[in-house]
């Protein structure tokens, strides 16, 4: 089968069809390009979603990733990483395999199209040429023939008549004569055109055409398999990645088999154990001694002297506050449960100031303040001045003792690997002194004396600190067990960090003889707690507002819970009067409190229950 003598005619449709297939080549060639733009968008957002999960650096996230189930997690993002990076390997293949390749060879099938169809077409305009020298010969003899016959028929009527002269005659015999001569050499000139004609049209449909569209067939077919061959390599390309593509898979499979819910459950034992005992049982009080009724509502912030201690039972006592509901111990410490000051009698400022607690005030019982504890609202002021009253100790007293133990721990093997970082330092530099000594054109040794003399100060003062939080890690090992001595030393060190953060909150208290009394062991242990559970304070939304308010007095704040106004200013009301003269108002996200109810005119929301003025 050839184009060349099956398609002989057909030159036009062949350079039609040749285009359509230059058109295809392109056609695929677009499309392994959009191919390769999406593996590139692919892997990108891939390796964006691995980058978005990833932990951040020194931050409480990055502390998580020690359960086997985030690990899990992590190695799954980092094999979704390779992964990606296998998408953009198809990309970059199939670009330099495929893509260039082609767009190379597409120029180059070009240019060789063009050439054939230009011999092609020049072939056409020669056999056309020809034909055109025939058809114009043709007409001359046929001309020239007609000249002939039209002069010999004047010769011969001129002969037959006997009116015509001699000299007449034989100028119309010689006229004809000279038009027989020309359609002799037209006949003449005819034959060999046609000759010449028909050789070229030979040599033209069975020689040069042929030639011409072979060649144009050999450039199609190899352009077919051309693209054949671009397919084959378009799945190679796919093929060549799975295999890793498969290891990253693998990897996940056996992240997620590395699982282990027992060691995470031991994990969270290890991160919260507090090292505490459960409290013990809290001991019956008889009310039916009125002069042993315990006032709850001043137990953490009366005076020592008359007020009776909330006593619990057996030797834990004083460990319930660590378990109680935080937002509980907070609306606890914070609510001004006091009369609230009369009105004064005029609008003055200074008329009435804000006098102390009425020593007539009557006491709630133990079981009203407990319930106190399920009902009221989180108040955050005090655990939050305790944050802002001081850093966190050195020696970590702060925190529970097992906590405890694990932060010093975590410290002195922080600080064994300085000391190793600075041993090694020192011994680099020992070594360079010793090679300029040996060879001084090397530099001077007297040079790294000062850096020698720095980074041993440094080493002995990492290994001091060392011997410091060893001691206190020693204690704390040794003390575990002791925990009435262990809440009460660590009382006593965070006491003097946070004493002025925490006037409000609770108040000192010494028996006679100096000894801590076990109600301050337990103010003592409830700051300890502040600081360790106060990142969580702060993390809860504030209360949203009901309403507003317009002070109608100055009012100045000086118990704990309580907020400063001054008359005339508007607020936001976000707990209405409960019946004990009090309203929780806000100035700010950070600044609420409470004031009198009859300080303040209150205008509740209309959607707000039970809206109404108080005047």
């Amino acid at each position: 089968m050839s184009w060349g003598t099956e398609l002989w005619d057909q030159f036009d449709n062949l350079e039609k069809h040749t285009q359509w297939g230059i058109d295809i080549l392109e056609k695929y060639i677009k499309f392994v390009k959009e191919r390769t733009e999406i593996e590139l968008n692919y892997a990108k957002q891939l390796r964006n979603l691995s980058k978005k999960y990833q932990p951040k650096k020194n931050s409480k996230e990055e502390e998580e990733y020690k359960y086997t189930a985030c690990k899990a997690f992590l190695s799954t993002l980092n094999e979704m990483n390779d992964y990606a990076g296998q998408h953009e390997v198809i990309s970059e293949n199939m670009t330099s395999q495929i893509t260039v390749d082609l767009m190379r060879y597409v120029q180059e099938l070009k240019q060789e199209r063009k050439s054939n169809f230009h011999d092609g077409r020049k072939a056409q305009q020669h056999i056309e040429t020809c034909w055109k020298q025939l058809e114009s010969s043709k007409r001359r003899f046929e001309r020239d023939c007609k000249e002939a016959d039209r002069a010999q028929q004047y010769f011969e009527k001129m002969d037959a008549d006997i009116n015509v002269t001699k000299a007449d005659v034989e100028k119309a015999r010689q006229q004809a004569q000279i038009r027989h001569q020309m359609a002799e050499d037209s006949k003449a000139d005819y034959s060999s055109t046609l000759q010449r004609f028909n050789q070229e049209q030979w040599e033209y449909y069975h020689t040069h055409i042929p030639n011409i569209f072979q060649k144009i067939q050999e450039m199609e077919e190899r352009r077919i398999v051309r693209i054949g061959e671009s397919m084959k390599t378009y799945a190679e390309v796919d093929r060549q990645v799975i295999p890793i593509i498969g290891k990253c898979l693998d990897g996940i499979v056996k992240a997620a088999e590395s699982i282990n819910q027992k060691n995470d459950s031991q994990l969270v034992v290890e991160a919260y154990k507090s090292g505490f005992e459960p409290p013990g049982d809290i001991e019956f009080e008889d009310y039916t001694q009125p002069m042993k009724r315990t006032v709850s509502d001043n137990s953490l912030s009366s005076a020592k002297e008359g007020k009776p201690e909330l006593k619990f039972g057996g030797k834990s006592r004083g460990k319930l506050w660590p378990f109680i509901k935080k937002n509980k111990l907070m609306s606890l410490l914070t609510s001004p449960h006091q009369p609230p000051p009369p009105p004064p009698a005029s609008a003055s400022p200074s008329a009435v100031p804000n006098g102390p607690q009425s020593p007539k005030q009557q006491k709630e019982p133990l079981s009203h303040r407990f319930n106190e504890f399920m009902t009221s609202k989180p108040k955050i002021h005090c655990f939050r001045s305790l944050k802002r009253g001081g850093a966190t100790p050195e020696d970590f007293s702060n925190l529970p003792p097992e906590q405890r133990r694990k932060k010093l721990q975590q410290k002195v093997d922080d600080l064994n690997k300085e000391i190793q970082k600075e041993t090694d330092q020192r011994d680099a530099i020992t070594k360079m002194k010793d090679v300029y000594l040996k060879n001084p054109q090397m530099g001077d040794p007297a040079s790294l004396d000062h850096k020698l003399t720095e980074v041993t100060q440094n080493i002995e003062k990492l290994r001091l600190e060392t011997q410091k939080f060893e001691a206190w890690l020693a204690e704390v090992e040794g003390r575990l067990p002791a925990r009435s001595e262990q809440a009460r030393r660590q009382s006593g060190m965070y006491d003097g960090q946070t004493h002025q953060a925490v006037t409000n909150c609770a108040q000192d208290r010494e028996s006679p003889d100096g000894s801590y009394t076990e109600e301050q062991s337990q103010e003592r242990e409830l700051k300890v707690l502040a600081t360790d559970f106060d990142d969580e304070f702060d993390d809860e939304e504030p209360l949203p507002a009901i309403g507003t308010c317009k002070a109608l007095y100055t009012f100045e704040g000086q118990n704990e819970g309580t907020i400063s106004v001054t008359e005339g200013e508007m607020l936001s009301v976000i707990e209405e009067d409960k019946g004990d003269g009090w309203t929780r108002i806000r100035r700010s996200e950070d600044e609420e409190g409470y004031v009198p109810t009859s300080y303040v005119e209150v205008y509740l929301d209309k959607n707000a229950k039970g809206a109404k003025t108080y005047i």
